[in-house]
């Protein structure tokens, strides 16, 4: 075997005596400073009416954006979201929100690319190479970077271009209308409210989805079953009162040995035999609730991990929520269903700033 096909016992060919590969600078070595790119003029920098056109456009921009924020104002009251007698319409609600997320929409995506485009024609962008700096600069770098600072701001033209300056103040000084207006919003409305249901003396209660009514003798110890009001079937088939009333008045039915419950005073008749109701929703954020654990009586929430005392009145052992869950209290009619004594004794749903404890 010959010495260039790898012979152990002859000479080898070496890249670097042969020049096929280039030698690099020993590790250490500093990178070459590449030095500023000039890009050369801009097109608005040589031509004072591109500049000019530059500057309407950015001000027009401004200016429309100024229109949609004016037009949705006058969409958030055009397109109202009640559907009669304190309801909602789903309908509404999505017209509502498609033209304010259009008129919203347009009016800060003007705002950003007007001034993109001010910036790209107008201001000046000279590179500059600066070294790294101590934590606290000294005081003559300080009024240095005050000096650049100055000088930037010059380079922009804020205070000569006047029309861009005053449309851009107007836009912005309009960006805050709608929140203002949407503010009203916040405050709680007739109709919507969770400190009554459509539970009261004598409602039975059905299963949810098949309806069945609930015979005392008929629950298992250990059993859940989620339950809705009989007269929730007395709503409209559709629309917003039917909707809320769902959404606030499903009941959880739990059965346990009767020693279990530690009822607090004056709850000692509100379970039958063991069977004791809580509202479905959860006190914190108000999500529906039905994890149970059986040989705690734990009730957890999916949502944020809140735990509830079943067996306790329903009080907060666990995670954010602040108030017990609201219980149902219940009784048996002549015929052996199960049936609530009264609507809830405590608002259902989650805390708000203006509810007490």
């Amino acid at each position: 075997m010959s010495a260039k096909s790898g012979d152990m016992n002859g000479p080898v060919d070496h890249p670097e005596q042969s020049g096929e590969v280039e030698r690099h600078a020993p590790a250490g070595d500093p990178i070459p400073d590449p030095g500023f790119h000039e890009p050369g003029p801009r097109l608005t920098d040589v031509d004072a009416g591109a500049a000019k056109r530059a500057e309407r456009q950015v001000a027009g921009m401004f200016m429309l954006a100024s229109a949609f924020i004016v037009a949705s104002i006058a969409a958030y009251i055009v397109f109202g979201i009640d559907g009669g007698e304190g309801g909602v319409d789903v309908g509404d609600v999505q017209v509502s929100n498609f033209a304010l997320g259009i008129t919203l929409g347009m009016a800060m995506l003007l705002i950003g690319v007007g001034a993109v485009q001010w910036a790209r024609a107008l201001m000046t962008s000279p590179e500059i190479a600066e070294n790294r700096k101590p934590l606290r600069s000294q005081d003559d770098v300080r009024e240095s970077a005050i000096a650049s600072f100055d000088t930037g701001a010059a380079e922009t033209g804020f205070g000569r271009r006047k029309l861009i300056r005053n449309s851009l103040f107007g836009a912005l000084a309009l960006l805050p209308l709608p929140a203002v207006v949407l503010l009203r919003d916040l405050g709680p409305t007739p109709g919507n409210t969770k400190e009554n249901t459509v539970w009261a003396e004598g409602v039975r209660l059905l299963t949810d989805v098949t309806d069945e009514p609930i015979r005392a003798d008929h629950l298992e110890l250990g059993q859940l079953v989620n339950v809705m009001p009989a007269t929730y079937h007395d709503l409209p088939d559709h629309g917003p009162e039917r909707l809320n009333e769902r959404a606030k008045s499903p009941v959880m039915l739990i059965r346990m040995l009767p020693e279990e419950i530690n009822a607090a005073e004056g709850r000692d008749n509100w379970h039958i035999d063991g069977i004791i109701a809580y509202s479905k929703i959860c006190t914190h954020v108000g999500c529906p609730i039905s994890l149970y654990e059986r040989t705690t009586h734990h009730m957890l929430c999916p949502c944020h991990q809140s735990t509830f005392d079943l067996a306790d009145n329903g009080k907060v052992i666990f995670g954010p929520a602040t108030r017990a869950l609201p219980q149902l209290p219940l009784a048996v009619d002549g015929e052996g269903f199960l049936v609530a004594q009264s609507d809830f004794t405590e608002p259902v749903g989650p805390n708000y700033w203006e509810r007490e404890a």
